[in-house]
């Protein structure tokens, strides 16, 4: 089993920016890839961004919403994903949620393609 915790969230401006970090518990070599997901209230949760885990990998996903404005990255020796946020707006408001892929492949955007999820944290873009 692995834990994730999410941390960086808050509140900011508009055109201000966030960076969320998302530790696991453990290194493993059964995460394939490492993702962002998102949930506003009343809404699904939703694909933010993805990155492969694997040592030699690094293929990224973003979702159109964000594209130019986050940034995925990992550091693998720290078993730690980083989501950077700039440019925010008040529609990015939202619980961010980390997750983690044990299938072998390419950055997934389903979010049932997840195995592993962190509690979340709360980032709140004010107008």
């Amino acid at each position: 089993q692995v834990q994730l915790v999410e941390s960086g969230g808050g509140l900011v401006q508009a055109g201000g920016s966030l960076r969320l970090s998302c530790a696991a518990s453990r290194r493993t070599s059964s995460i394939y890839v490492m993702g962002w997901f998102r949930q506003a209230p009343g809404k699904e949760r939703d694909f933010v961004a993805a990155i492969s885990w694997t040592w030699s990998g690094g293929d990224t996903k973003y979702a159109d919403s964000v594209k130019g404005r986050f940034t995925i990255s990992r550091d693998y020796a720290k078993n730690t994903v980083y989501l950077q946020m700039n440019s925010l707006k008040p529609e990015d408001t939202a619980v961010y949620y980390c997750a983690a892929d044990r299938t072998p492949g390419p950055p997934l955007l389903r979010r049932d393609a997840y195995d592993y999820w962190g509690q979340g944290t709360q980032v709140t873009v004010s107008s």
